[in-house]
């Protein structure tokens, strides 16, 4: 019984392995012969995706465009909690997530990443009457709040003694901060902006806590959409594209 139990799981695993595309993603090919290209984001994160009435759009998703268009395929944005967007693109679900994700080590054992695409920066949000004035203020006891699975998250989680909450979305952890609920909130500088921009009670701390690079998400071993990627990136650097969408989004 167990022999014959080991074989149905070894055809079953075969079968997912051709159901889904070279093991758990979609080939260039099927991509293409499909005409869709299915993006995972979390259109809770401007001015990298967000939502203008019913579209989303930003950076990142005028990025998933560009790829979609050099592919010759229609885009397809999955918009998604964002700490199941790597599961999504390990699963074959989502052939590329682009959702301001940092490079880190830990991601990189289940995803691989494009080249970088923007230098971006972990900031911290307090209050007037908030007890964190500086970077120096974060330790014991430090109610932090933070999105959750971001390198936010992580790096709050790293400081020792703090209360840290995560959120689903960034702008519940801002709220919590403007009812008293957390100390501060550790975010991307450029959302961050946006956060206090909307809510001039708030503030951004000078020092900056933490420089990471985003990057393009695809499946383990996806080497011709990484490719892909990678050329887009590379024309819209030299063709001026790039630079309007900085323009555009990210330089004030």
């Amino acid at each position: 019984m167990k022999k014959i139990s080991v074989i149905l799981c070894l055809v079953l695993a075969v079968a997912c392995c051709i159901f889904l595309g070279s093991c758990g993603h979609r080939s260039l090919d099927e991509i293409k012969e499909s005409g869709v290209l299915y993006v995972g984001t979390n259109a809770e994160f401007p001015p990298y995706e967000y939502y203008e009435g019913d579209k989303a759009t930003g950076f990142d998703m005028e990025l998933a465009q560009y790829i979609a268009d050099e592919l010759n395929v229609k885009l397809e944005i999955m918009d998604v909690q964002f700490n199941s967007i790597l599961a999504g693109v390990k699963s074959g679900k989502m052939d590329i997530g682009l959702a301001g994700l940092t490079i880190t080590e830990e991601r990189q054992k289940s995803v691989d990443f494009s080249t970088p695409y923007v230098q971006a920066t972990q900031v911290v949000i307090t209050r007037a009457e908030s007890p964190v004035q500086s970077l120096d203020d974060l330790g014991e006891g430090t109610k932090i709040g933070t999105q959750n699975a971001t390198t936010g998250f992580i790096y709050a989680s790293d400081i020792e003694g703090a209360i840290v909450t995560p959120y689903e979305k960034g702008a519940d952890a801002v709220m919590d901060l403007k009812n008293g609920k957390v100390d501060c909130v550790i975010i991307d500088n450029l959302p961050a902006r946006e956060f206090v921009k909307a809510n001039p009670e708030l503030t951004i701390l000078e020092d900056p806590f933490e420089d990471e690079f985003y990057a393009a998400a695809v499946a383990k071993g996806n080497t011709e959409l990484l490719e892909v990627i990678n050329k887009v990136i590379a024309d819209m650097k030299e063709d001026g594209r790039y630079d309007a969408l900085m323009d555009k989004y990210i330089n004030e």
